[in-house]
């Protein structure tokens, strides 16, 4: 019986992924647990081990192809031998994912065409007879859903992945929604991104936690598929605010560098809904560095390419061995470039406005943390370089620099990272 190999989904807010390598040459036998295949995903390379021993008998997804998650990439059988027809195979294995859309209103870069002179006001959406149905099935206003087929026709798939969205989204305030994925079983973990980034800031601990916990990723307001509602900041106590909607009880919290701040907000103002607390690359007071560099963040997004941004972006956010490393230079840019497509210039100007405003306010406070605190430093972090006297403010709390990394440690140092906090949790989930 031949076994499928098909692009895995590794994270919550993984939609695609591109082939790096395939290490074995057609024909040749490979065991179960071999690395049989090299993707990226989500600015990281992964090797995924083959789930049943045999012979490699064929590729159908070149490598530097980027597919949907769930494309069929390859085959292997029992023997070398065995009749195998390809094209069958595909058709019975071959589940891509429909991409999902993200929400003009969270990601505005440029107004929409004006209709040409004597052309109607509306245009009428071309829709599939299947998703149309599909879209009666499941409640849905099919106007409401992108299309990605030829022509912008909205297929069966794409209601799909609308309805896979709108299960994420939580109401946090009246008209105002945030998009909150899920993923694993167990206690659960609140994962709360920083300036400028969405969950898949956290793509490298996201697989790793789900093994043992139930993790929500909070896209917090104009960020991915969450409502931007008008107005000239984006708080950090709303922020905190808005994260304690999409869950219940009490959580291990991790925020990274403006989530940090989010994360620290929430253990003060309500203590008991936190059961453990990471803060990654935190500050309570922004540098002139920090604001300086969030400014020309704006400005850029404002102005330049997203890939033309994340090339800016990369010295200030990575330590110097990720950046003499070509290949993972470029791989880098890329992810950032995918996630700078999901935040817009307006939504930047509101949480470094929201960042300001909270600057230097809970200083004094930072004693009057109860959690145990677990506080991740990059050793060569050039925006937040205070990570150690927040650890030091915080009764109890643990410190971990690592050595070599910048801002974005946890995605430049996964494996460090990764280790303390399962550590960090186990003793949370003691307490």
């Amino acid at each position: 019986m031949p076994t499928p190999i098909a692009m895995p989904k590794l994270g919550m807010s993984m939609q695609e992924g591109r082939v790096v390598a395939w290490p074995f040459p057609l024909g040749t036998r490979v065991e179960r647990g071999a690395i049989v295949l090299v993707i990226e995903s989500e600015k990281a390379e992964v090797e995924i081990e083959a789930t049943a021993s045999g012979f490699f008998r064929h590729v159908y997804v070149a490598v530097d192809e980027t597919v949907p998650c769930g494309t069929l990439l390859g085959a292997i059988t029992e023997t070398p031998d065995e009749s195998f027809d390809a094209d069958a195979f595909r058709r019975a294995h071959d589940r891509p994912e429909a991409p999902r859309a993200v929400p003009v209103q969270a990601n505005a870069a440029r107004p929409a065409p004006s209709p040409a002179a004597g052309a109607p006001s509306a245009v009428r959406k071309a829709i599939a007879p299947a998703a149309r149905a599909r879209a009666r099935e499941l409640g849905i206003d099919v106007a409401r859903v992108s299309g990605s087929g030829p022509g912008g026709r909205v297929t069966r798939e794409d209601v799909d992945a609308f309805a896979a969205r709108e299960r994420d989204r939580v109401e946090v305030a009246p008209g105002v929604a945030l998009e909150a994925p899920a993923i694993g079983q167990g206690d659960p973990v609140v994962l709360l991104p920083g300036f400028g980034t969405d969950v898949a800031a956290f793509a490298r601990q996201t697989p790793a936690l789900a093994t043992a916990y139930r993790v929500i990723g909070v896209n917090p307001r104009g960020v991915a598929g969450s409502d931007a509602p008008a107005g000239p900041a984006y708080d950090v106590a709303q922020m905190a605010t808005d994260a304690g909607h999409c869950f219940a009880g009490a959580v291990h919290v991790i925020g990274a560098s403006l989530g940090a701040a989010a994360a620290i907000e929430l253990a003060l103002a309500h203590p008991e809904r936190v059961r453990s607390l990471v803060l990654i690359t935190p500050f309570v007071t922004a540098s002139p560095r920090l604001v300086a560099v969030l400014e020309a963040w704006i400005a850029l997004a404002r102005e330049a390419t997203p890939l033309a941004l994340a090339t800016a972006l990369l010295p200030w956010l990575f330590g110097a061995g990720t950046l003499a490393d070509e290949r993972a230079r470029a791989r880098t840019v890329r992810g950032l470039a995918e996630i700078a497509v999901r935040v817009p210039a307006a939504t930047l100007a509101c949480q470094a406005a929201g960042l300001r405003a909270w600057s230097g306010t809970r200083a004094n406070d930072l004693a009057r943390i109860a959690a145990p605190t677990l506080v991740i430093a990059g050793g060569d972090d050039l925006l937040t370089p205070d990570a150690a006297s927040v650890a030091r403010a915080i009764p109890g709390a643990q410190l971990l620099v690592v050595p070599g990394a910048g801002h974005a440690v946890a995605l430049e140092a996964p494996d460090a990272v990764n280790a303390a906090i399962e550590a960090h949790l186990r003793i949370g989930r003691r307490g």
